[in-house]
């Protein structure tokens, strides 16, 4: 809550392209509709959001090559920069999460995290930078390390960092601060993850590649900090692996992932195919079936997100410039196209 004390929407968007930045946006709770209140575009390039708990500060990555980090106040009809934005010393941010008092930033470009520290204001101070090694198969998209999200785990122990390059999810330790390296999950070749997300019980970890369109099923021991592969699907049954961007026309490219708060259905966006896979999670929460990919509503879904009950799911089609929303059936996790806002080179849609 926020602003007119309602539900609100952050969007976030490429200005290099068109964007208006963050926007801030009114939820309907009737319709899901959003209407877009105000926008700024101080910091350039803000491709993630995230919001601190309470609704009254947003942080925003600036995936720029020399990447920094930016806080909002978001009390008011747009969002107003809190400071100025704080380099991250690393290149192309693409994620951030807020965890253990830092903003921690995953930097595409130079295959590294950045924890800044958060002042009293909330604004992000100087980084530690901790980089990662590694390569992987695909000379052009894993000629080496690209960090590409950072999750804390629901317990606030842990930060589960994904790389694109070397085909694996890093575990940092967050007990002392700042995140410590403690172990890293290798998947197979090739994959580039992207994205993951927890299932609700906390029990188990789905991982979206990007390379290969598939999600691999991981169990989650908390009081290890441990990530272990055991199942691995097609995120779309026949779908042709990426390549470079010249071939993209005829392959697909999973981004976000998105896992319903019953536990019961996944949804991932795959750009290429411009679709939205449901996914069905079993009782054992460790063999998804796919069972129904529905148009996205535009091109290019860069990323999904549910609203906070898990009624609604909206997709930010940054090709086509909107974030469209979707009416979710409750019995078949089927989305059923709702409406969409005009939103320029759109990335993201995050909610406070």
């Amino acid at each position: 809550m926020g602003y007119g004390g309602g539900r609100r929407a952050f969007i976030g968007s490429f200005t290099s392209a068109g964007g208006r930045g963050v926007a801030a946006a009114d939820v309907d709770p009737g319709t899901g509709a959003l209407t877009i209140t105000g926008a700024t575009d101080e910091v350039p390039d803000p491709s993630f959001l995230a919001p601190a708990p309470g609704g009254a500060v947003l942080y925003a990555v600036s995936e720029r090559p020399e990447g920094a980090a930016a806080a909002f106040d978001i009390t008011g009809p747009a969002p107003r920069l809190i400071g100025g934005p704080v380099p991250v010393r690393g290149a192309g941010p693409t994620h951030l999460a807020l965890a253990a008092g830092h903003v921690i930033t995953a930097n595409y470009g130079s295959g590294s995290l950045s924890a800044l520290p958060l002042g009293v204001d909330g604004a992000p101070g100087t980084p530690t930078v901790l980089e990662h090694t590694g390569a992987g198969p695909d000379p052009e998209r894993q000629e080496g390390p690209h960090a590409h999200q950072v999750v804390a785990d629901p317990g606030g122990r842990w930060l589960l960092a994904v790389d694109l390059g070397t085909d694996s999810v890093r575990v940092y330790d967050l007990a002392g601060g700042v995140p410590a390296p403690h172990a890293e999950t290798v998947l197979p070749p090739g994959t580039g993850p992207r994205h993951l997300a927890f299932h609700p019980a906390g029990s188990h970890v789905y991982v979206l590649g990007e390379l290969e369109p598939t999600l691999t099923v991981c169990r989650w021991d908390a009081a290890a900090g441990a990530l272990e592969p055991v199942h691995r699907t097609d995120v779309l049954p026949g779908a042709r692996p990426g390549l470079p961007p010249a071939d993209a026309s005829s392959r697909s490219y999973p981004s976000g992932i998105a896992v319903a708060p019953d536990g019961r259905f996944a949804w991932a966006a795959v750009r290429g195919d411009d679709s939205i896979a449901v996914l069905a999670l079993d009782e054992g929460r460790e063999k998804p079936e796919p069972v129904a990919a529905v148009p996205c509503g535009g091109h290019w879904p860069r990323d999904l997100a549910l609203d906070p009950e898990g009624r609604r799911l909206y997709v930010a089609n940054e090709r086509s410039g909107d974030v469209t929303w979707f009416d979710l059936d409750r019995r078949t996790g089927v989305p059923s196209r709702a409406g969409s806002v005009e939103a320029s080179a759109a990335s993201c849609v995050v909610f406070a």
